[in-house]
């Protein structure tokens, strides 16, 4: 049992947060919350801060898989923080399930005027499937499925272990490995759910213990021993949509005639209890009251009447969270860093604050301060990868390169970083 919390459920061992597994940082406990399709009632919201604030520190972050963590839990308060969370409704039907309740969606799922399908009923299946088939709580708490209904506003550069995604004839099928707009077939309509059971156990019945995740299966077995069992029909050749994930802030038309989605985020993800609180009262007073999380470490405000978007706009500004995307802090992205994780070679959220100051327009980097590139899945364009205190390496973007990809410059100062970021591709 984790020396932070004395659950009478007792999760299975794990170097990843959940609910009931409230694990060691440097700065306290890390609990984090699955939010099912990222979405939190403004209710849900509110006992989240209060948690926070009573047995933690008060620092909520926002991740790239659409949940939510509360940091610095304090190992007295860490009972008293999960029976809170699990009395607001925030924990999964069966607490063996807490791991596996990994599905992304849009968080315009339902509203997105791009989309194809409205993928929410689909995704209450899949993840009573996950809740349900114990077998399946087997899957590592990394392994994650990705529902894409080819919404504008999606996160398309990291597929996830298994991912289905919407055309016009039903739902493509693909795995970690295989790129979307290169699916391994189309799955007949009403069979979703079924294909999904039927992978998943098949990976189950293929994998070691050191194959945790899809990619790594893959690496050891050709596709065609995954897909044994399952009845694909040839791909469409219709494309998916491109994704616009500028749309993921400001205020954007929904579907639904008459209301947009408003999208903002807290400066690198992080955020205090009391700031999520009043956007959980902004959400019930000029919105539906859900506030929906995105995998760009933000939050958005659905069904907001078209004559109170401004307005809300104005609001969230005013609580100091970015509503631009194209503003210096929706351009950064940066890990914990050595203030908060004992692997952490620099303050990369302090270091990300006083780079944004010098961060040329249209330039994206993501701050990393250790190899394992836990704040962002994939590569970014740019990624300064700490080496010590205040000093980075610099990568670009490089597909036929493993990790942040190539490496333009080492030992670079703050200062220095910002002047290699500001040379155009052939000056570097």
């Amino acid at each position: 049992m984790n020396p932070l919390s004395s659950s009478a459920t007792v999760p299975r061992p794990s170097a990843c947060p959940g609910l009931l597994r409230i694990v060691p940082a440097r700065d306290g406990g890390l609990c984090r919350v699955k939010l099912p399709g990222g979405r939190l009632t403004a209710d849900q919201a509110r006992a989240i801060a209060a948690a926070s604030e009573r047995w933690a520190t008060g620092v909520l972050e926002l991740t790239n898989r659409a949940n939510l963590q509360l940091r610095g839990v304090r190992p007295e308060g860490a009972d008293a923080l999960v029976a809170d969370l699990q009395a607001a409704g925030l924990g999964p039907s069966d607490p063996a399930a807490d791991d596996v309740r990994n599905l992304l969606l849009s968080p315009a799922a339902g509203r997105d005027p791009q989309q194809q399908q409205d993928v929410r009923p689909l995704a209450a299946e899949l993840l009573a499937l996950l809740e349900g088939d114990r077998r399946l709580h087997g899957l590592s708490a990394k392994f994650a499925l990705q529902l894409d209904g080819g919404e504008a506003l999606a996160r398309l550069d990291h597929p996830h272990d298994v991912w289905l995604s919407a055309r016009a004839e039903g739902f493509v099928l693909g795995l970690a490995g295989t790129l979307l707009d290169a699916p391994l077939g189309l799955i007949p309509v009403g069979h979703e759910v079924a294909t999904v059971a039927t992978l998943l156990h098949r990976f189950l019945d293929l994998a070691g213990p050191e194959q945790s995740r899809m990619r790594q299966l893959l690496a050891q077995y050709p596709v065609e021993e995954l897909l044994v069992g399952l009845d694909l029909l040839p791909t469409p050749s219709q494309p998916r949509a491109p994704a616009e994930t500028a749309r993921r802030l400001g205020s954007h038309p929904q579907r639904q005639a008459g209301f947009h989605w408003v999208g903002t985020q807290p400066a690198l993800g992080r955020l205090p209890a009391a700031t999520l609180a009043a956007v959980a009262d902004l959400a019930e007073r000029l919105g539906n009251g859900d506030l929906h999380l995105t995998p760009w470490q933000g939050l958005l405000l659905p069904d907001v009447p078209v004559d109170k978007a401004a307005e809300l706009l104005a609001l969230l500004a005013a609580l100091e969270l970015t509503t631009d995307a194209a503003a210096p802090l929706a351009r950064l992205v940066a890990c914990t860093g050595s203030q908060g994780c004992a692997k952490g070679q620099a303050d990369t959220k302090g270091d990300a604050l006083r780079l944004a100051g010098q961060l040329p327009a249209d330039v994206e980097v993501h701050l990393s301060g250790c190899p394992r590139s836990c704040a962002l899945a994939g590569q970014a364009p740019h990624t300064l990868l700490a080496v010590a205190p205040g000093r980075y390496d610099l990568f670009a973007r490089d597909a036929t390169q493993p990790g942040p990809g190539r490496r333009r410059a080492t030992q670079l100062s703050l200062d220095e970083a910002a002047a290699w970021l500001a040379r155009s591709p052939s000056d570097a």
